[in-house]
């Protein structure tokens, strides 16, 4: 019996650091290549593979989102590049509309895609915790809404009329909080009054995961910047500005990326910042697709008789053996000085990186917007 007790006693002492246990990778998930069905649309795919509408039409802006048709390829971007926040409890990222939940120890974060506030009802960011939570919440609509919408009933009970969905967990923030919903082709998308949306079934998961006093940090990082293993990858997601285009267009004008978000880069890069590959991160940037890509990598090492050895990856020694066209070496051959040497190796440069950066002359495809399901969506 004493043995027991003393074993028990041990176990208790244990318990806060395994408690403190922490996930390290700097990412969730993987990759996913798929091949669609004819009845597929992105609404069910983002669906059934825990993505955001808007997320899915980024990574894929040449396809039409509602009739993509029987074997198209699609990218699922399904890897996340975890945001820059303290990874305990629920971290939000309002620019890749997506919740992370640090709850599980060293395990992978819960993480499911989101609905947030809209233009002008934008969601907050900062510090607050779950106060309490509610299976069957009712839902009463604020004079505004009612005023936008003279159809909206007073108070509307659990049922499935109710759009806060079956679950709700409120925040610190009076009049906000986390819920389902009873129109989950709004996921992924700025469409809610402040609030923050979740798919029915993720909402439930995420209730049972979380007790009251949990801590909730929400932010805003279109830009998040990792290393995995030897290659440094940036995932550059649609601003809360571009969301809209993104999602109606599957393209977006290009903004101008913050000297923030430049030096983080730079500051991530650390000592391989001669090593970045900017013709990648402009691509990047432009585009906005919503998943990481690489823009640089580490040279591997070797150590030979107590002395470190550095390699060139395939990937430079290809550079290295890069012969630029000919209209770029005439410009530098041409040249009479060394100043007008330096000048069109310049241009040349310039060039190259246009080059590099092209898009494809594709266009989004263009579809009806009366059989678009959300232009008859309620906020």
């Amino acid at each position: 019996m004493r043995l027991i007790y003393v074993s028990a006693f041990l176990i208790t002492l244990c318990l806060p650091q395994l408690a403190q246990a922490e996930y390290d990778k700097p990412y969730v998930g993987d990759m996913i290549e798929y091949d669609t069905r004819y009845e597929d649309t992105f609404v069910h795919i983002a669906r059934d593979f825990n993505l955001g509408f808007t997320e899915l039409r980024a990574a894929n802006p040449y396809v039409d989102p509602w009739l993509p048709g029987k074997g198209t390829d699609l990218i699922l971007p399904t890897r996340h590049i975890l945001p820059d926040a303290p990874r305990e409890g629920i971290v939000i990222n309002l620019a890749d509309l997506r919740l992370y939940a640090f709850v599980n120890g060293d395990e992978e974060p819960f993480h499911t895609p989101l609905g947030i506030g809209r233009e002008g009802l934008n969601t907050p960011e900062g510090v607050t915790k779950v106060v309490r939570k509610k299976v069957g919440p009712t839902w009463t609509p604020t004079p505004r809404m009612r005023k936008e919408d003279p159809t909206l009933k007073a108070t509307y009970p659990p049922g499935p009329d109710n759009p806060l969905g079956t679950h709700m967990i409120y925040l610190g923030w009076p009049t906000y909080g986390i819920h389902g919903t009873n129109k989950p082709f709004g996921i992924g998308r700025r469409v809610s009054s402040g609030c923050i949306r979740s798919y029915p079934e993720a909402i439930i998961k995420l209730f049972d995961l979380v007790p009251v006093g949990t801590k909730v940090t929400v932010v805003n990082q279109p830009i998040k910047v990792a290393w995995i293993d030897d290659e440094l990858f940036l995932e550059a997601n649609p601003s809360l500005e571009q969301s809209a285009a993104m999602e109606e267009m599957g393209e977006v004008q290009e903004e101008k990326i913050s000297n923030d978000e430049m030096n983080m880069i730079i500051k991530t890069a650390g000592e391989f910042q001669d090593r970045l590959r900017w013709p990648a991160i402009r691509k990047a940037l432009k585009t906005r697709n919503g998943y990481p890509v690489a823009i640089a990598r580490r040279p591997s090492l070797e150590v030979k008789d107590d002395e470190i050895i550095e390699h060139e990856t395939n990937a430079e020694a290809a550079v290295e053996e890069f012969e630029p066209p000919e209209e770029i070496k005439d410009l530098v051959e041409g040249a009479e000085n060394e100043e007008e040497e330096v000048e069109a190796a310049d241009s040349g440069k310039e060039q190259l990186d246009e080059i590099y950066v092209a898009e494809d002359d594709q266009r989004p495809v263009s579809y009806d917007n009366a059989a678009n399901p959300f232009s008859t969506l309620n906020p």
